[in-house]
């Protein structure tokens, strides 16, 4: 058998085996595992290296227009498909999966009509939407989603917080009911609209108007409570739901609940979650904004919760949920040098240091193994998203999205380093052990030791089967 490639010598993890075996690939696809394979025009050394499958971040937004309406009037996102892209790839991610949000007022067609045309030329990595349903008309549930899901984007999300985006109780049901009607996955954004709004507004009349109070506006309660109403509605309404950036244990124990009745439920998190806390945001000036992200991050206590979560099989995905704005007068300074949180853009850029904070932060320090680790990241991601086995894993087939990780390397994370467009990064200083050396994308290497390889628009859309959470039992609707 000849090979284009072939990557020899290294140790390769799945979600499910470590063992060490040669990798052929030809024609952009893993066509050979073997202990010893022949040449090829192409050798590899991947001697004391891991060979993981590339990393799949299934919540970033990139060159995401804003809601009209939305407190921080006229923030721009500093990353579009090229530099979130090529970000990603320098993180060992190799496929993204960012959102397509329709406005109200707006088809959701034209919308995603809009984002592939935002998206075609430009990415390194290969690329699928989510949908974000704001304005479920009659037409836009009973023939636009319909039709998009059955054309391959068989994801979306809804929100219940932002008055811009959010839906009602009953909105969020007759979405459900299409998504039910179409085998269509549900991610939602758990917080509760109205208590933000009260608490805020007493924290404005006070005068606490600084970063730090916007943790302050949105305690752990209004994540509880909505992720506890978001887990009953899916369950009347009969579909699976994916309950997204999750921050503690008050949350995950909503979902664990919900899982004892029966009901499946998908629980994410992110890394700001794991290693940053309210205290970040509690910065002279306006810095603390840097850190500011919705839902916020916490405390120790939370942080705790959401370890033993990722260690007993609660949280099932790690995502970046990359939001990138630059600390200027285009981003979080858009309303001005002394602007109250809650005219400060909300969301942090993490989608290039996602995988080596968490190596670092779990594998390292003896949390997970290597496989769970790959599971949380890249697996599940493929499963729920409906791109296993093309993606995901290190299987004859499968596309060879491949990143070759020195698991010794030291690295401390500053923004110089990063290759985003934001011009900070909310980790600077922090040290991790693990880097992505050399990263593959279809079998051709796109990052190789700190350079970039991959031409921008070779990337792919992906038509997505249907997702998993549809596959594993047939979910029960109340009526």
């Amino acid at each position: 058998m000849s090979f284009d490639t072939v990557i020899r010598g290294g140790t390769i993890a799945t979600a499910a085996d470590v063992f060490a075996a040669d990798l052929g690939i030809r024609d952009g696809r893993i066509t050979a595992i073997a202990e010893r394979l022949g040449d090829a025009d192409t050798v590899i050394d991947a001697t004391g290296r891991l060979v993981l499958p590339g990393g799949i971040d299934a919540h970033c937004h990139l060159d995401q227009p804003q809601a009209p309406g939305l407190a921080a009037k006229g923030a721009r996102m500093a990353d579009g498909f090229r530099s979130g892209s090529i970000s990603a790839a320098f993180g060992g991610t190799t496929t993204i999966v960012p959102f397509c949000v329709q406005h109200r007022g707006e088809s959701l067609a034209a919308a995603v009509a809009d984002y592939h045309g935002r998206a075609e030329g430009h990415a390194v990595t290969d690329y699928a939407f989510h949908l974000i349903v704001s304005d479920p008309t009659p037409a836009v549930l009973g023939q636009e989603l319909p039709a998009l899901i059955r054309r391959g984007h068989t994801s979306l999300k809804v929100y219940m917080t932002y008055e811009a985006m959010r839906l009602s109780d009953r909105q969020i049901l007759d979405v459900f009911e299409t998504a039910r009607q179409e085998r269509a996955v549900v991610l939602i954004h758990a917080e509760n609209h109205e208590i933000i709004g009260w608490l805020a507004d007493r924290l404005e009349r006070a005068g606490r108007t600084r970063p730090h109070e916007h943790a302050t506006s949105r305690p752990l309660p209004v994540e509880r409570e909505a992720t506890h109403r978001a887990v009953t509605l899916a369950e009347i309404a009969g579909v699976p739901l994916v309950v997204v950036h999750i921050t503690g244990g008050e949350p995950l124990d909503e979902i664990r609940r919900a899982r004892a009745r029966g009901h499946v439920v998908i629980a994410e998190t992110c890394p700001q979650y794991l290693v940053l806390t309210a205290d970040d945001l509690d910065m002279p000036d306006l810095l603390g904004a840097k850190a500011m992200c919705s839902p916020p991050p916490r405390d120790r206590t939370a942080q705790a919760a959401l370890w033993q979560g990722i260690e007993d099989g609660t949280i099932d995905i790690i995502n970046s949920d990359h939001a990138p704005y630059r600390f200027d007068a285009e981003g979080k300074l858009k309303a001005g040098p002394r602007a109250p949180f809650r005219a400060i853009a909300n969301g942090i850029p993490g989608i290039e240091t996602r995988l080596p904070i968490l190596f670092s932060e779990s594998v390292v320090k003896g949390r997970i193994d290597i496989q769970r680790f790959v599971a949380l990241t890249a697996t599940n991601n493929a499963r729920l998203y409906g791109l296993h086995p093309r993606k995901g894993t290190i299987a004859v087939g499968s596309d060879a999205d491949l990143v070759l990780w020195d698991p010794e390397r030291r690295v401390t994370i500053t923004n110089a380093l990063l290759h985003h467009n934001v011009d900070y990064t909310p980790y600077e200083g922090l040290e991790v052990q693990g880097w992505p050396e050399t990263v593959m994308s279809r079998g051709e290497i796109v990052v190789e030791r700190g350079e970039l390889k991959g031409s921008p628009g070779r990337g792919r859309f992906l038509v997505r089967d249907v997702s998993s959470a549809w596959k594993t039992r047939e979910i029960a609707a109340w009526i």
